[in-house]
């Protein structure tokens, strides 16, 4: 498979050495300073575009590559809620998008866990539910999109939550969201149901980048495959 990548910090290395050892060519590396290169021949070869950047670039990246009909994997958080009619629209016309909030294997199993859990919960009303998540202090967003699309799955499920708020929950209506920055995390995520009797906490703890970027791979490999918006539900049938 071709491969290009779309941003070039840390990530976007971890990915390319992922890339490499499972076989794929690596044809394409935009980053800041040679966007032209999404014209060059190298980017219009790829079968598909990995894409990790900041908020603020993620989607004119992720249209500049459906421009040039190259299918993008993004893990960019804190971009995609403000777009959403757009990019159905364009998956509708031909496009391809697989967006996650977290890429890693170990998070897609947490989150299959954590609907699992509030619909057992729901239940339960004498429990509250509330959720920290711990990243390094370089990150941009806050809460961060994994902790963000955790949230949402639980309001889905509990009848008397309808939202999330940063920090601690003003009403007991919404999730408070507890965000740390600190050293160089890659990102914990908790989330605990307390009552007065006890309290249920399960954790997701990533211990380096590389979990990310095999799951960011095997994301543009199933992509490679299929068409229109995908989600990591769609991948690993959970």
């Amino acid at each position: 498979m071709k491969i290009a990548l779309i941003g070039y910090g840390k990530m976007g290395r971890e990915i390319e050495r992922v890339a490499l050892s499972r076989g794929h060519d690596v044809v394409s590396i935009i980053d800041r300073d040679n966007r032209a290169d999404f014209d060059s021949p190298g980017f219009l070869s790829a079968d598909v575009a990995i894409e990790f950047t900041a908020p603020d670039a993620a989607f004119d990246n992720v249209k500049e590559a459906f421009a040039r009909g190259v299918k993008v994997v993004s893990g960019t958080t804190g971009w995609i809620a403000g777009h959403e009619k757009e990019i159905d629209a364009l998956c509708s016309n031909g496009a391809t998008l697989l967006w996650a909030s977290n890429f890693s294997i170990g998070v897609a199993v947490f989150a299959a866990v954590n609907k699992f859990l509030a619909t057992l919960m729901n239940r339960f009303a004498n429990y509250d539910v509330s959720m920290t998540e711990v990243h390094h202090v370089h990150k941009l967003d806050a809460p961060s999109g994994t902790a963000i699309t955790l949230a949402d799955q639980i309001v889905e499920r509990l009848d008397r939550k309808h939202g999330w708020v940063k920090g601690d929950a003003g009403d007991p209506g919404s999730i408070g969201i507890r965000s740390i920055r600190e050293g160089e995390v890659p990102g914990v995520h908790s989330i605990c149901y307390e009552s007065e009797a006890d309290k249920l906490t399960i954790t997701h703890e990533a211990k380096n980048r590389s979990g990310f970027a095999l799951g960011a791979v095997l994301a543009a490999e199933y992509a490679c495959g299929h068409k229109g918006r995908l989600s990591l539900e769609d991948m690993f049938g959970f």
